[in-house]
């Protein structure tokens, strides 16, 4: 009875708190006491007794009232943090504070007026003895995050305790070193300390509040400016966290340590409660917020990961004053960077464990905050990056990557995920090494909705992006070129396509080059140039091997005869245009042959109507997002100046993405929100030219590929006739033997576009992930039903 007697109370408290008009007295212990000392309210409960319309009633009505309970809320977190909260009761207080503000601190980001209070100190509100008047000049958010963060490393509370004794002796909270009580063994941390899942849930609470401390974020609306810092983040992330480094060090070990199949009993996840999951998605959500930071506006020298970590100390500019992306820049040793890759890996594999019982392996659901920190990874420090691509490890990463584009490709809530996935493999296709690895012969077998082929990891990658461009949803076409420019990056260093991949790259070209999708918007001929510029890699640098890449191009070879003979004139151009009208639908499936799916596979689903998902904001277009560098001899690069780009023609102002029109608009804003394919013509601003056409058709790179047609199609057509041949196989392998060797041009330097770090970009994250915590976040449902500016929550 005792828990139906308290939530009675506690709801008596709420309305008398709501139907007071006179302020309250902070001294009134009486009153206020009744929010937290002799309760024993779940989160769940909390929200549920204090109704959102009746904190926005205090914080019209009785301002003051709202102030104080705030107020007094932290007093006791600083309290319990002070005294190391020793006994029951005094835990029982700090969790339902912790509650009582993760309710309350939405309301308070959502009112301009107050967004303030926090940062302001409380005008006479004494902390007991005089002799702490410095501290009372701290603000109320210092000294929330600060007593968060000492309850964090908190003794049988929130770690396990070093002392085996009794009360008297506990340990001081304030001079225990918490280095020693980092929460799991990974990063600069041997000890696995025993697991408590009382610890694990505490944890989780003080996670939330941390998580809902720094969602002020939420309410701002977005911004190209930079310099818009997160307060609270900044503060937690400076030096004056004195648990800074163990801290980070916690969340990133016990995200990569987690193990959700555990010890791999069939059905475990449904006998027993797993406690370190929700502490591992908490965890997960916290580190990715604190490491929200624009590295194109720092030059500090660790984010580029230029200097080593001892030249920290002396090197100016310093590293970045938020200590977690300083110290997550900072990590080189190989094992502990084997330990992380070996962990996200982990993790995201975990969707794709196949089991012959259905649903008997947990299955975790955290898989995008696990993608924004490999992102984070990889981008803040170099030498992780360099040690992803160092052995196949990279495609652990892959493979989970592929499968959940492939996936998403029709759910239009999950657009935010196909943008991450393919900003990653764009990032990754900017080295060198990881075209090498791809060749890599692919034998697990994902079930995946794609046709069966026998090949590397390449032909995954080309059938999967191939799936995506052809059966995705309207909402992807701004990736198209994301997509294309991955596969020219990798193109080089292929030794050989297998039929299947080959086939869906000369589908795509065939798609791509019609003439009414040429004319129909202002950058459609990009996608024509990026795929001529694949073919042609392949051509001058793998020729060898890709006897089936070469065969497929020449029984297309009517394909590149139209390309080279675009008509120009008005009259053709119009005609194309028309037989638009006629084909609706951007890129058919019917001339690519599709194979049987593989066994086990389902058809990637759309959205369950009613859906809900948060709007993004644009991303910029491929040429702010990449820049250019040519490959020497020796393999090294060197970044090219914008003047010397082939594929996006001169004289023609539009032709590369302008910084006004964002190739990614996924906000609700209708200007924002025209479909690119037919974006220009419809929107009455642009109409195809015959000098238009002009000015890039004479660029076409279709040298090499005429070069090879005239030298190989007469030899195949005679030995086709001499030998009354009719069989694939006979002209592969007289093509396996074939050689261009002083035939061809002289090959073109090999050009890579490198993924580079924006504003744009940091922005479209921030928003991206912040959705993603917003809609992850439902139990309770913090966030819900506040006035959020940074997205829009639609349903599909």
């Amino acid at each position: 009875m005792g828990s139906a007697d308290s939530k009675l109370n506690f709801r008596k408290a709420v309305i008398q708190l709501t139907t007071k008009t006179q302020p309250v007295e902070a001294t009134d212990d009486a009153f206020w006491d009744q929010f937290w000392a002799d309760t024993a309210t779940s989160v769940q409960d909390v929200f549920a007794l204090v109704p959102a319309a009746e904190i926005r009633a205090v914080r019209e009505e009785s301002p003051s009232n709202l102030a104080t309970l705030c107020y007094k809320a932290v007093e006791k977190l600083v309290q319990g943090a002070e005294s190391g909260c020793h006994t029951e009761k005094e835990r029982q207080i700090i969790l339902n504070c912790c509650r009582l503000l993760t309710r309350i601190l939405p309301y308070i980001f959502e009112d301009p007026d107050w967004r303030g209070f926090f940062w302001s100190t409380v005008p006479g509100a004494g902390r007991g003895g005089g002799d702490e008047d410095d501290e009372n000049a701290r603000p109320l958010a210092e000294s929330l995050l600060l007593a968060v963060t000492d309850l964090l490393f908190c003794p049988d509370f929130t770690v396990q305790s070093h002392r085996r004794s009794t009360v008297d002796t506990a340990e001081d909270i304030h001079s225990i070193d918490s280095c020693e009580y980092i929460w799991e063994a990974g990063v600069g941390f041997a000890h696995s300390p025993q697991p408590n899942y009382i610890h694990d849930l505490n944890r989780t609470e003080l996670l939330k509040l941390l998580l809902t401390c720094f969602s002020e974020a939420m309410y701002l609306p977005p911004s190209s400016d930079s310099s818009n810092t997160n307060p609270w983040v900044q503060f937690f992330c400076s030096a004056e966290n004195r648990h800074a480094l163990p801290l980070f060090t916690s969340l990133l070990n016990v995200v990569c340590a987690y193990d959700p199949v555990g010890y791999g009993i069939p059905y475990n996840h449904l006998l027993f409660s797993d406690y370190r999951e929700p502490l591992v998605e908490e965890a997960a959500q916290v580190l990715i917020v604190t490491l929200d930071y624009d590295s194109s506006t720092s030059s500090s020298p660790t984010v580029d990961g230029t200097t080593t970590g001892t030249a920290m100390d002396d090197v100016d500019p310093p590293g970045p004053d938020n200590l977690f992306v300083n110290y997550l820049s900072r990590i080189h040793r190989e094992e502990d960077f084997q330990f992380i890759l070996k962990g996200v890996a982990r993790l995201l594999s975990n969707p794709l464990v196949q089991t012959y019982l259905p649903n008997s392996a947990k299955k975790i659901q955290f898989h995008q905050e696990l993608l924004v920190l490999f992102w984070k990874l990889c981008d803040f420090n170099k030498k992780f990056l360099f040690f992803v691509l160092k052995s196949s490890d990279v495609l652990d990463i892959l493979v989970p990557i592929l499968y959940f584009l492939n996936d998403a490709r029709a759910d239009q809530s999950r657009v935010g995920l196909m943008h991450i996935g393919v900003f990653i493999l764009l990032l990754l296709s900017g080295e060198r090494n990881f075209g090498v690895r791809l060749n890599k012969p692919y034998s697990v077998r994902v079930p995946m909705d794609i046709p069966v082929f026998t090949g590397t990891h390449a032909d995954l990658l080309i059938i999967v992006f191939h799936k995506i461009i052809t059966s995705g949803h309207q909402r992807l076409q701004p990736l198209f070129d994301c997509l294309l420019t991955i596969v020219v990056n990798v193109s080089p260093y292929l030794k050989s396509l297998s039929m299947v991949a080959a086939n869906k790259l000369l589908h795509l070209l065939e798609a791509f080059s019609t003439t009414w999708f040429l004319f129909s918007a202002v950058q459609n001929h990009h996608l024509v140039f990026f795929l001529l510029e694949v073919f042609n890699n392949i051509i001058q640098y793998q020729f060898d091997g890709n006897s089936n890449l070469v065969y497929a191009v020449i029984r297309k070879r009517n394909v590149f005869h139209q390309l080279a003979n675009l008509p120009t004139d008005s009259q053709a151009i119009q005609k194309g245009l028309q037989r638009k009208k006629r084909t609706p639908e951007p890129i058919s499936r019917t001339n690519s042959q599709e194979g049987v799916s593989m066994e086990g596979s389902r058809p990637a689903a759309p959205a369950e109507p009613g859906t809900l998902k948060t709007s993004l904001v644009a991303t910029p277009g491929i040429d702010k997002l990449t820049e250019k560098s040519q490959v020497s001899e020796d393999g090294t690069m060197r970044s090219l100046e914008p003047e010397s780009l082939q594929s996006s023609p001169e004289g023609n102002p539009s032709s590369a993405v302008s910084d006004g029109e964002p190739w990614s608009g996924e906000a609700s804003h209708p200007r924002r929100d025209r479909r690119r394919l037919s974006s220009a013509s419809s929107s009455g601003q642009w109409t195809p030219s015959p000098d238009w056409v002009m000015s890039w058709k004479s660029k076409l790179p279709l040298q090499t590929i005429m070069r090879l047609l005239q030298v190989l199609v007469p030899q195949v057509e005679k030995i086709c006739i001499d030998k009354g041949l009719t069989d694939e196989s006979e002209i592969l392998k007289f093509l396996q033997h074939g050689t261009l060797v002083g035939l061809l041009p002289v090959p073109h330097p090999i050009l890579i576009r490198k993924y580079q770090a924006n504003s744009g970009t940091a922005m479209w994250f921030r928003t991206y992930m912040w959705g993603v915590i917003y809609l992850r976040n439902v139990d309770p449902p913090i966030w819900y039903d506040t006035d959020v500016k940074l997205f829009e929550i639609q349903r599909v």
